[in-house]
């Protein structure tokens, strides 16, 4: 009869063990969260707190690792991009789904336009100069993406290109 009883003990401590292991969500702002993950989709990351039953979301960009609690397997989500001056400028991330931003601090609007009305550019490098222009803003900033808000080109004669985004970091 002792050892029936301490069987059943046994297993029920075991699935309870495994029942209530959390997964463990590494932030690149150095939080880790215990969750329990949904689904990791091509951009988000869905997950419920413990005893909870609402569904949160979260960018991939603001994720540096999950480990799985009833496995233990760790997969590297994104690698933290370190943006600390205007010369950084080729490290931010231009980005154009909303849903890529969650989780991550909302900074300043930047800009990058190229020249006004006499202009040497063609459509190609008026782009790539408006580019690099909201770049060196944000990475001035010490932001490592831009949500595109605008991007316009105006093709009449002046080739002249200007782009508006939010300037997002890590929280």
């Amino acid at each position: 009869m002792k050892r029936i009883m301490l069987s059943v003990f046994a297993c029920l401590l075991t699935i309870f063990t495994f029942a209530q292991t959390n997964d463990k969500m590494l932030k690149h702002s150095g939080e880790t969260v215990e969750v329990k993950i949904i689904k990791v989709a091509e951009t988000t990351i869905s997950y419920k707190y413990p005893g909870e039953d609402a569904e949160q979301t979260i960018g991939k960009f603001a994720v540096a690792t999950i480990t799985y609690g009833t496995s233990g397997r760790k997969e590297i989500v994104s690698e933290k991009l370190n943006v600390s001056s205007k010369d950084d400028w080729e490290k931010v991330e231009i980005l154009t789904d909303a849903s890529q931003v969650i989780g991550l601090k909302k900074g300043e609007e930047v800009k990058g336009k190229t020249a006004g009305l006499i202009s040497y550019n063609t459509a190609g490098s008026a782009d790539k100069k408006a580019t690099k222009r909201i770049k060196e803003a944000a990475a001035e900033m010490g932001a490592p993406f831009i949500l595109m808000t605008s991007d316009k080109s105006d093709g009449f004669g002046v080739k002249q290109s200007v782009k508006k985004g939010i300037a997002y970091s890590y929280k």
